[in-house]
């Protein structure tokens, strides 16, 4: 189990590539379209020997997409949500979310419900590349919920392919992500359920923090 990506959401993928360019300092490399959430992203490795996976994805919601597909109610990530949709048009692309790679999605999920926390159904999806199809599974509630205000990690497990393997340096590494939350103690013991215990949780206002070393500098981006 391990960081697999941060979620930084835009209003518009070109807002998105406005924002990396100017916070940190490169411009994302590509990426494609998620046909059945009706979005589209943009992506950049932020890998290190720590976090040997890690990568950023900026993502938006697809133009003239209205909504997900049929067979979906709500997107992924909170992004049909109205407070956060309004949050990142007033602000800009900001970071919202992290998604953990683990072994075996299905273990994991259930092991989440033994605490009575419902990280949604595993879901199979796909994305084709230039050189290949990106399959992988992920967890997605119903209603889109990112829970813990964005702190609990959607949970993702790879086909064959992990999109890093096609990705070049981009100088933006992953120094430390860590959390705060008022169920602190709750939200230790639900990544401790999944295989993440090394994670930092301290008490207080919701934020997912994430320092990242740049071109530029050290920075910091949260919710």
């Amino acid at each position: 189990m391990t960081i697999d990506h941060l979620v930084v959401m835009a209003a518009s993928l070109e807002q998105g590539v406005a924002w990396c360019e100017a916070t940190l300092g490169v411009t994302p490399g590509p990426g494609g379209e998620h046909l059945l959430m009706g979005t589209h992203n943009r992506l950049l490795t932020i890998a290190t020997p720590d976090f040997p996976q890690a990568y950023l994805e900026i993502i938006a919601i697809t133009s003239g997409a209205a909504q997900a597909a049929p067979t979906r109610t709500k997107r992924w990530f909170d992004m049909d949500e109205p407070a956060l949709r309004e949050r990142v048009q007033q602000g800009g692309p900001q970071l919202i979310h992290w998604v953990a790679a683990v072994g075996d999605i299905a273990a994991s999920v259930t092991a989440l419900a033994a605490q009575d926390i419902d990280r949604g159904e595993v879901l199979q999806a796909s994305r084709q590349t230039p050189t290949d199809l990106l399959r992988w599974q992920i967890s997605v509630r119903p209603d889109g919920q990112r829970l813990f205000d964005g702190c609990l990690p959607t949970l993702i497990q790879w086909g064959d392919t992990h999109p890093t393997q096609a990705m070049v340096r981009s100088g933006v590494t992953l120094q430390n992500l860590s959390l705060r939350h008022p169920q602190a103690d709750t939200l230790r013991q639900a990544l401790a359920s999944i295989g993440l215990p090394t994670i930092a949780v301290t008490d207080g206002p919701a934020q997912l923090s994430a320092t990242l070393q740049t071109p530029k500098s050290l920075i910091e981006i949260h919710t």
